[in-house]
């Protein structure tokens, strides 16, 4: 039975149609499934009890498990397992600017970054669309907050499970659903060109995030299997396209490991590279794994890094160290959880 946190608002709105029913039916569900937070199908004091029953057969409101949650400075990663007892993980940060929710696409990750502790587990399932609302939707009740800014950079390849992340940005965007505004929605690629150009097409007004990493092909393939298949020329090309047509700035986000890619002629070759886009840089300093050889770069060679690029023009910000003492490298508490570690 599909779970009715599967559909986006059009979705519902053709289920009502379908069923003989009016359309603003729809919103009535909608507004209490994402405004009031019903637990029941019977809390819906305003719906007939025949399209309750009718909703009761068709769809179920089943949850996810909330199994241990773990807390830092300004930190919060949170542990579920899902209804065929799978795994995900979830991280709340607190920014100055609100609560940022880094949500999971996938159960594991075949893309294979090199310094990934999701990829060092292949990928089991794409997530359902239910399974990505409920990420927000359980934190937001167990920490009784708004959350004010969703990622899309958990577990998982966002455009490898591309339209049940798309049906998921709907929901969170929807003024009668979650109601969370577009420009607070940012979506994470490792570059997957063919998705972006559709992403690009589909014209959702939300963020959207390069995973980087690496400022020639020769390092980026081999930190990065998928810039075999999309190689940076590409990458780069499309993502100008993807600017001129949307008017939007993009992110590229680059993670420092020690002696591999945080040396001077790094961040001149990222600089040429992105001269003149409509782009910004966020440095992420490493969270190390005990099963992955990387190490963070020091505080030193991040700032010379960081210079360097302020000094060729780039938009560049480094982005604060978060919950090592939490697991915070993604999928890492997963693992520790299902390997006993």
């Amino acid at each position: 039975m599909k779970s009715i946190y599967d559909l986006t608002l059009p979705k519902l709105e053709e289920y009502f149609n379908q069923i003989g029913e009016k359309k603003f039916k729809a919103t009535q569900v909608f507004e209490w499934l994402y405004k009031k937070r019903i637990k029941s199908f019977e809390d819906m004091a305003n719906v007939k009890k025949d399209t309750i029953a009718k909703l009761q057969s068709d769809f179920n409101m089943n949850t996810i498990e909330l199994v241990t949650k773990r807390s830092g400075d300004d930190v919060e990663k949170f542990l579920f397992r899902l209804s065929d007892c799978e795994m995900i993980e979830a991280v709340l940060m607190k920014h100055d600017y609100g609560m940022s929710l880094c949500v999971s696409t996938q159960v594991g990750c075949n893309m294979g970054c090199s310094f990934c502790e999701s990829g060092r587990r292949k990928r089991i399932r794409n997530l359902e669309t239910h399974e990505m609302v409920l990420q927000v939707l359980k934190i937001e009740a167990e920490l009784n907050l708004r959350i004010s800014h969703v990622v899309l950079m958990g577990i998982g390849e966002p455009f490898d499970n591309y339209d049940n992340v798309m049906a998921f940005i709907s929901i969170l965007n929807e003024g009668k659903g979650i109601d969370l505004g577009a420009r607070h929605i940012t979506v994470s690629t490792c570059g997957i060109v063919p998705k972006i150009r559709e992403f690009m097409k589909d014209g959702k007004q939300v963020n959207l995030a390069i995973s980087l990493h690496a400022s020639n092909d020769k390092l980026r393939s081999e930190l990065m299997m998928i810039n075999k298949a999309y190689p940076l020329q590409e990458l780069i090309e499309v993502l100008k396209e993807y600017i001129k047509v949307t008017n939007r700035r993009v992110t590229f986000e680059y993670i420092l490991l020690d002696q591999v890619n945080d040396q001077e002629e790094h961040a001149l070759e990222l600089a040429k590279l992105l001269k003149g886009m409509n782009a910004y840089v966020n440095l992420i300093p490493y969270n190390e794994t005990s099963h992955i050889k990387y190490k963070k770069s020091s505080k030193n060679q991040i700032m010379r890094f960081y210079d360097i690029l302020k000094k060729n023009r780039i938009n560049v910000t480094i982005r604060r160290e978060f919950g090592s003492e939490v697991e915070a490298a993604c999928g890492q508490l997963r693992s520790k959880y299902e390997e006993g570690i």
